[in-house]
């Protein structure tokens, strides 16, 4: 019985010594789990901070595209609005300058004319309606002749030299053309439109 009793002790000291292994070993195992889990939860922040701050960035370029879109769609229908109401002062500008009489105005632009091109001896082309103030004008500048046609106008001078190689359109329809873009400029300007 002694042996057997010896044998149960040498049992009892293996059992205990691989109780005691296994118990380490569970107790590292669980210590490098945890270090293991540390370590992700501080990564899984990380994470989670990032997804968040591109999540917010992503918002604001979006936010700032839609209120850009916004922007530029309520300037082009203020520009819109502007030329619309632009368009209609010159039509009725344009109307009110059809029915005035342009005489004392005809010299001036026969002058400018003449002084561009940089001859008298020119050929003028006008309206019917100023066909006789441009004929009394016409006195006053030597070599100058008043062309046997009329043009649609509203009124004022179309110069050209006898050669053909200059013209120069000092109509009111012309020099309304050049202005409009500075008119439009300055509309826009007192409005607070395009700036």
């Amino acid at each position: 019985m002694a042996s057997n009793s010896s044998l149960g002790q040498a049992i009892d000291k293996i059992v205990k010594k691989t109780e005691n292994e296994i118990l380490s070993d569970l107790e590292n195992s669980g210590l490098e789990s945890k270090q293991t889990l540390d370590n992700s939860l501080s990564k899984l922040e990380q994470e989670y901070d990032k997804i968040i701050s591109d999540g917010n960035k992503e918002s604001d370029k979006i936010e700032k595209q839609i209120v850009g879109s916004a922007d530029i769609e309520a300037r082009n229908k203020e520009l819109m609005v502007l030329e619309e109401a632009v368009d209609k002062v010159f039509s009725k500008a344009l109307d009110q300058i059809a029915n005035e009489d342009h005489s004392n105005l005809i010299k001036t632009l026969l002058e400018e004319a003449t002084k561009i091109l940089g001859t008298t001896d020119v050929i003028v082309s006008t309206n019917a309606k100023d066909k006789d103030a441009v004929q009394s004008a016409l006195s006053q500048f030597s070599g100058a002749e008043l062309s046997p046609d009329t043009i649609d106008c509203l009124g004022g001078v179309k110069v050209k030299s006898k050669d053909g190689a200059m013209t120069f359109d000092n109509t009111i329809d012309a020099r309304i053309e050049r202005l409009k873009p500075l008119i439009r400029k300055e509309i826009a300007s007192t409005f607070g439109v395009g700036n």
